[in-house]
């Protein structure tokens, strides 16, 4: 699979710049059931302490916490469905960029500042102010030019990367689920 070019991905910005502030929809599920595993789901459950039920975020260490345990903050992330259509080239690449929740909605921190919060399908998540960044991982499957793009600090601003969210309303979330602001 030949990686996008930064000359590409420019011209793509503007399409995902035009993701709805408010009123998306749920476009892709993945769960994690393993390291470098990916199961595609319709439909998944939300929960607080387990964040999409069956994936392996309670198994992931944190540097940000003093024990090593997971942090509260990251149980989900949450990606641009046109960002990741724009890097992955095809929809079965998407999943590969390690996020579960693939969403049409301006991620932005304009649109959606540290403590918003969004209803997904039936649960509702909570936006941290931990920033989600490109990695090697993110590199090796999409190239060194789309790591570049989501680090920028264009790439920052927009959230191209995706964002970190907790769970603080249980329920579960089905793909074409609308995804709508909460009242602060």
């Amino acid at each position: 699979m030949e990686h996008p070019t930064t000359a590409a991905l420019e011209a793509g910005l503007d399409h995902v710049r035009r993701s709805p502030a408010d009123g998306g929809r749920v476009d892709l599920i993945v769960r994690r059931p393993a390291e470098n595993a990916r199961e595609v789901l319709q439909e998944g459950r939300l929960d607080s302490a387990e964040g999409l039920v069956g994936d392996t975020w309670r198994a992931r260490p944190s540097s940000l916490t003093a024990d090593g345990s997971p942090h509260r903050d990251l149980q989900v992330t949450v990606m641009n469905s046109r960002l990741a259509a724009l890097v992955a080239g095809r929809d079965d690449r998407w999943q590969l960029a390690g996020d579960q929740l693939y969403v049409d909605l301006d991620l932005s921190t304009a649109n959606l500042p540290p403590g918003s919060r969004l209803a997904v399908g039936a649960a509702v998540i909570e936006i941290s102010t931990q920033p989600h960044r490109g990695c090697k991982k993110f590199s090796d499957r999409f190239g060194l030019d789309a790591l570049r793009f989501v680090n920028s600090t264009v790439g920052g601003d927009l959230r191209l990367r995706g964002l970190n969210a907790r769970v603080v309303v249980a329920g579960p979330v089905r793909v074409g689920d609308a995804v709508r602001k909460q009242p602060a």
